[in-house]
């Protein structure tokens, strides 16, 4: 559809994550948002090594003991779809989040040739993170799906500069690397493979995500795709200095 762009693209993509995935971990339950495919991945597709410094961490006690049925894999193979038919490829991201029981606690989304993670308990690897600037505003939001009720959420903060961008993975980099204080989005347009793996990262490095209440997304295998009560996120220091803010009202209602 022109206002859900699906391209050959994130349908390989998917077929190759997917494959990978299940032929090592076949009793893990993997959500892809291109749905399921029959068709036939060639060979040197399969990806079957690991990293091995990712390996050699320590395991968080609570991981310990976890059994295959408690996970759930969330994959959104290619985040930023307009974009990417576009030629913005600095908006794509390849999002992979892992889930135990409801919560997001892993990922590894990679951008433009970069494989980012971050697991709870542990830590984040393959950026650096950076405070966002003192003395500002900076909101980072939707490039390309606006409503009356996100540019009104948007008003209410009265940023200092506003970063239109797309994919919801790429938003929350630029708030783990400094570029903006918060992503905020006040429509039901996301889904959970959007925020899975991001709100993994996000949460290993002290930040958080949640809707715009200020709730918690559960990512079972039975909650519902979309995320209805938007996006708010941000980085651990904007917490400290006070720069979340509570939005009263329903989403679809504006915000105060």
């Amino acid at each position: 559809g022109k206002n859900d762009l699906q391209t050959e693209a994130d349908r390989s993509a998917q077929r190759c994550i997917v494959t990978s995935l299940s032929r090592q971990f076949p009793s893990v339950t993997i959500i892809g948002e291109e749905g399921t495919s029959n068709c036939e991945v060639p060979s040197d597709w399969v990806v079957t090594d690991s990293d091995p410094q990712i390996l050699q961490l320590a395991c968080p006690d609570e991981y310990q003991n976890i059994q295959d049925d408690d996970i759930v894999v969330w994959v959104d193979p290619l985040d930023g779809t307009s974009e990417y038919t576009q030629g913005l490829l600095d908006h794509v991201t390849v999002l992979i989040g892992i889930a135990v029981g409801d919560r997001a606690v892993g990922a590894g989304p990679d951008d433009m040739g970069r494989t980012l993670w971050g697991i709870r308990g542990v830590g984040v690897g393959g950026f650096e993170p950076q405070s966002p600037p003192q003395g500002k505003r900076i909101i980072t939001t939707t490039r390309s799906h606006s409503t009356a009720a996100v540019q009104a959420a948007l008003d209410a903060l009265q940023p200092d500069e506003i970063l239109r961008v797309g994919g919801a993975g790429h938003k929350v980099m630029l708030l783990m690397e400094g570029k903006a204080h918060a992503y905020v989005f006040a429509s039901a347009g996301c889904k959970r493979w959007d925020t899975c793996a991001p709100e993994a990262i996000l949460v290993a490095m002290g930040g958080q995500l949640t809707d715009m209440h200020g709730n918690s997304y559960s990512y079972s295998r039975d909650t519902p795709h979309q995320n209805t009560g938007g996006v708010l996120a941000c980085t651990g220091n904007t917490i400290e200095r006070g720069l979340i803010w509570k939005f009263v009202g329903r989403p679809s209602d504006g915000a105060e």
